[in-house]
């Protein structure tokens, strides 16, 4: 047995039990701890009572790794214990008496458990529980932490995967209901937002990248017909421009968006081929975008729309940039057949003269 109570003690070494394994009995009431290890008590495997009363504990949390298996009474009267862990409990099977009384505990869910426990066990004898008051809150300071409403700590688990799923449900008919009505602006805006990382991209590259070309044509392979024939051999040939195409120009092996920034931002112009072919086009969207924007950030002249055909403007309406840009500027539309072409040559060889304000 050993009584070290009032002596002014804040600590202990870690071995000062070293030389007491058979100790059974230890009282170390009416000091002021502000740390205690459990290591302390690894050499007195034997101890069967432990009082500490008005010691400054706040936790009983340094017995859970003691290993004070023996362990049958624990008086802890008059310290600053606000919550029970119920690990400690656990590893303290033979554990008959509990005095806590004069603590300032927590009525809160943290002592739920403990609460069901000092009701329900038979083993262990809680000294005046039903006297234990409330600190904390401040609501409930001075009710008794018997009373504690405990169901509502108690988690519905069915009622919570019933609104967990309810929630994916309505989320998932919510998203399917604005793809439905809203698809082909989602799938703008994401086209959108790639044109706009890639641009940026760009940006930063541009005063190292060299103007290659005079103009990247963007078609759609339905449309290549048209290219090889009357566009191509009339710029290159007649006229002198210097093109980029993908089927020539593209370099094999490289990310094709890649492929379609680089040749955008190393051409002076972009000549976009529309048509009802190009407007369903994935790609082809993606490449008025990076020209679009482009446009729109250089603020140069270095996008030219050409319509193969007429495009009814409720065709368009997906299309808010470019029915931006053709309300905003001019375009050139390819001649019926048995028109005279020669006017739109002459437009379309001004576009791409023209220089960048």
């Amino acid at each position: 047995m050993l009584w070290a109570g009032n002596l002014n003690i804040n600590s202990l070494h870690p071995q000062t039990f070293t030389y007491t394994p058979k100790l059974w009995l230890l009282d170390l009431s009416k000091n002021d701890f502000t740390t205690i290890s459990s290591d302390v008590f690894m050499p007195v495997r034997k101890l069967s009572s432990l009082t500490m009363i008005e010691a400054g504990i706040q936790s009983l949390d340094f017995l859970i790794e003691a290993n004070l298996k023996e362990i049958q009474l624990l008086i802890f009267r008059k310290n600053s214990i606000a919550a029970i862990n119920e690990t400690l409990i656990d590893n303290l099977s033979k554990l008959s008496l509990l005095d806590l009384q004069g603590n300032e505990f927590s009525c809160d869910c943290d002592n739920g458990w403990f609460i069901d426990w000092t009701i329900n066990n038979n083993n262990t004898q809680v000294l005046d529980a039903d006297n234990f008051k409330c600190n904390y809150p401040a609501n409930l300071r001075g009710s008794r932490l018997m009373d504690l409403d405990k169901d509502s700590c108690i988690v519905d688990v069915g009622l919570l995967c019933f609104v967990c799923t309810t929630a994916f449900v309505l989320l998932t008919l919510l998203s399917s209901f604005l793809y439905h009505f809203w698809k082909l602006q989602i799938i703008y805006t994401y086209y959108l937002f790639l044109a706009f990382l890639y641009n940026k991209k760009q940006q930063k590259k541009q005063t190292h990248l060299n103007l290659q070309y005079d103009a990247f044509i963007s078609y759609n392979t339905h449309d290549e017909l048209w290219v090889m024939r009357e566009l191509l051999p009339k710029l290159e040939r007649q006229q002198g421009w210097k093109l980029c195409l993908h089927h020539r120009d593209f370099q094999p092996g490289k990310p094709i968006l890649d492929n379609i920034v680089d040749g955008i931002y190393s051409s002076r112009k972009t000549i976009c081929i529309i048509s009802s072919h190009y407007l369903e086009s994935e790609w082809c969207s993606r490449e008025i975008q990076v020209a679009s924007f482009r446009l729109f950030d250089e603020r140069k002249d270095v996008l030219i729309l050409v319509f193969l055909e007429e495009i009814p403007p409720h065709y368009l309406s997906p299309y808010y940039r470019m029915r931006s840009l053709i309300k905003k500027r001019t375009y050139l539309t390819w001649p019926k057949p048995g028109e005279d072409t020669e006017v739109f040559w002459k437009k379309l060889q001004v576009a791409l003269g023209t220089k960048g304000k």
